[in-house]
């Protein structure tokens, strides 16, 4: 069975490949988003190399195998359906979820996942509109764009967020940008750097580094 950091490993490689234009994730990258050092990363992904999750180049990158690419989803399966139980039938707030799946999701069974998953009536999406992998390993494409893509006059509602941590999603939820929430963008104030869009309570201002964390269609 996979430890706790080679699991941790693939699901961050995975999806910080989604970002990487060419599939290949630097050592950089890895290390920021996991907090470690890039040394640490370094042996880490040789193991991952010699264990065929990953084929790994020096000053190139790490890309997923099969294998791993597997693991990852089977990975990111348990966290995001631990996301929505913990949302769905404990009420706690989607700031709230994100660390605690974090803790949860190397602890339990797939079996005891696919229990959940049932239960829960086969959600296709987290508390932040991530898409939940399937038993079989497959995953829905997202058809989304960050808000401050759009232009003037566009409708949209929030379908997704990027970034997960909890002082950004309580900002969001400040503001009233929840998931399923629906509005038309007003302007992009670019010598403010800010993004004003119109909600169903009225217009609310953003920053544009916060609208391009947010995923609208």
């Amino acid at each position: 069975m996979p430890s706790l950091t080679v699991e941790n490993y693939v699901k961050a490689i995975y999806q910080l490949a989604h970002d990487a234009e060419d599939g290949a994730v630097a050592t950089g990258q890895i290390a920021a988003a996991l907090g470690v050092l890039p040394g640490t990363v370094t042996s880490m992904l040789k193991t991952l190399d010699e264990s065929n999750l990953a084929t790994y180049t020096p000053y190139e990158g790490v890309r997923l195998t099969p294998s791993g690419r597997a693991l990852a989803l089977r990975v990111l399966r348990r966290h995001r359906l631990i996301e929505q139980f913990l949302s769905q039938t404990l009420n706690l707030s989607w700031d709230e979820v994100h660390e605690e799946a974090e803790h949860m999701e190397h602890a339990v069974s797939d079996a005891l996942v696919d229990r959940i998953d049932v239960y829960l009536g086969h959600p296709t999406t987290d508390p932040h509109g991530d898409p939940i992998p399937k038993a079989d390993g497959t995953v829905a494409t997202a058809h989304d764009r960050p808000l401050a893509s759009c232009v003037a006059g566009d409708r949209f509602y929030v379908a997704r967020v990027i970034d997960q941590a909890p002082e950004f999603l309580r900002y969001l939820s400040q503001v009233g940008l929840a998931i399923g929430v629906q509005g038309s963008l007003i302007a992009i104030d670019l010598p403010a750097d800010r993004v004003v869009v119109r909600l169903s309570d009225g217009e609310k201002s953003l920053s544009r580094e916060a609208a391009t964390k947010l995923m609208v269609r």
